[in-house]
């Protein structure tokens, strides 16, 4: 045999054993069947779940307006031609009654009063020496060593004396009374306002110096429809909420008993406290509470979105998937608002976490939470 026939003899298994690796790495022939089993689909989040309750809302009456001081009190100059020496308190400072708020040089007006206090006693002696002589004329009268005459004008100069002693206290109580002026007191107890006294200043009677606001008390003064109004009583309980600051309370104290006649608006005025986010001059919306309307369908506030001008839950089906759900809202009451339209009592929706989910997703429900009037779980998830 040749070497030749050797060498494909003994190269024949070699052959084999390459084809058969060739064949093993193509894989399964076509007639294997793959696996049909796909994998698990995994949950986009974990959330809790809520089911709308029943609960008592209060109906109320939405209204807008500006908040105002209740009085306010305008301190000015009661003295002419005064420099105004001190200033004392600044806009926030809290006053009382009869405290100092700012002095005026007082020098020139203190010698008036000295000068006037001399006038006075001058006018008391000259009163007591006609006093004197119209009683001496008096007993000489029945003696005829004096005239009727005489006697008439000692009397006569006893009354001129009592008239001029008379216009000399008048000028010095006027007097004194100018130097108490000199020193500016607060009208009522209250907060500053606004100040414009500037120290130096010679300011004329009658400039405002100061702007006090009445005990400190503001009031919301609010616009109401005209078909609202006859819904609206003193005392009933308002919620408003300044521009940028928290919700304050406040009572109904006044309704208007007009109404314009190109708005057909009214305004009510509701006493609010002076502490707290509430300024003067601040902006507010609020609501006036004028009874109970019964039971509504609510969930919690947490549980509805706003998506396109439109609300929106999140519902949670059989299969754990959310299907987004358009719903009606009404009346709010806290963290609770009612649901007109778009769900039932037995519905299941994601109580937070919803603006995460699209409509279709897969969720985990880890724990529901029903009949609470308050959602006090914590926000959904992501799951990694």
């Amino acid at each position: 045999m040749s070497n030749i026939s050797r060498k494909l003899i003994f190269s024949t298994p070699v052959v084999l054993a390459i084809l058969g690796v060739a064949v093993s790495l193509v894989g399964p022939s076509a007639n294997s069947e793959p696996d049909a089993t796909p994998p698990a689909a995994k949950p986009a989040l974990a959330v809790t779940t809520t089911s709308p309750v029943m609960a008592t809302l209060p109906m109320r009456v939405q209204a807008n307006g500006n908040i105002a001081a209740w009085q306010e009190a305008s301190v000015g100059t009661e003295v002419n031609g005064l420099r105004l020496a001190d200033v004392k308190v600044n806009v926030g400072d809290v006053v009382r009654k009869g405290q100092v708020l700012a002095t005026f040089a007082s020098a020139q007006v203190g010698a008036d009063v000295a000068h006037g206090r001399a006038m006075a006693a001058e006018s008391e002696a000259a009163l007591a020496e006609a006093v004197a002589n119209a009683a001496r004329a008096l007993e000489l009268k029945t003696s005829g060593a004096i005239s009727e005459q005489q006697i008439n004008q000692y009397l006569t100069a006893e009354r001129m004396a009592r008239a001029r002693m008379e216009a000399a206290k008048a000028t010095l109580q006027s007097q004194e009374l100018r130097l108490s002026q000199t020193q500016v007191l607060a009208p009522d107890d209250g907060v500053i306002s606004s100040r414009s006294a500037t120290v130096g200043a010679v300011l004329p009677n009658g400039q405002e110096l100061f702007r006090v606001i009445r005990k400190g008390r503001l009031e919301w003064r609010a616009e109401v429809s005209a078909s609202e109004l006859a819904k609206l009583k003193p005392g009933q309980k308002v919620t408003l909420t300044p521009s940028g600051g928290e919700q304050v309370a406040g009572t109904l104290r006044v309704v208007s008993p007009a109404v314009n006649t190109q708005t057909r608006n009214g305004l009510v005025y509701v006493d609010i406290p002076a502490a707290g986010s509430a300024k003067s001059g601040m902006f507010a919306r609020g609501e006036i509470e004028i009874g109970s309307g019964g039971q509504a369908l609510t969930l919690p506030q947490a549980a509805v979105q706003q998506r396109d001008g439109f609300n929106y839950v999140m519902r949670v089906g059989g299969d754990s998937k959310v299907v987004q759900t358009k719903v009606a809202l009404g009346r709010r009451a806290g963290d609770r608002v009612e649901v007109l339209q778009g769900l039932t009592a037995d519905a299941k929706v994601v109580a937070t976490g919803g603006g995460f989910l699209g409509d279709g997703d897969l969720v985990q429900v880890v724990s529901s939470v029903k009949g609470s009037s308050k959602t006090s779980t914590p926000a959904a998830q992501p799951r990694n």
